[in-house]
């Protein structure tokens, strides 16, 4: 990606994030409003999805290896099961390590 494709792309995220918020403020309980609701919500979460799955999968275009992928599971096997911040980042980081000191990467 070109750096001025990702600036105009950046641009476009904040003028449309601007305008849902400024048509929530004027539009606060009209039906329009809660139709935005009912979609957004789901696509904040295939947004975040979308890109913790293609910063998993991929280091630059080349494929970023399973020692990666087998850390990002550990991690959120770990906070599924509400598991603190440390414990999570430490055994995700040690599943990781482990795994390319093995030579698995």
């Amino acid at each position: 990606m070109s750096d001025v494709s990702l600036v105009l792309a950046v641009l476009a995220l904040a003028a449309g994030t601007y305008a849902a918020r400024l048509g929530g403020v004027h539009f606060g309980g009209s039906r329009l409003s809660l139709q935005l609701q009912r979609w957004g919500d789901p696509a904040v979460i295939v947004l975040i999805a979308g890109v913790a799955a293609t910063a998993t999968l991929y280091d630059g275009q080349a494929f970023a290896g399973w020692a990666r992928i087998a850390g990002v599971t550990t991690a959120a096997g770990l906070a599924a099961m509400r598991a603190p911040l440390v414990v999570v980042v430490v055994a995700a980081a040690g599943v990781a390590a482990t795994l390319r000191t093995l030579g698995i990467h």
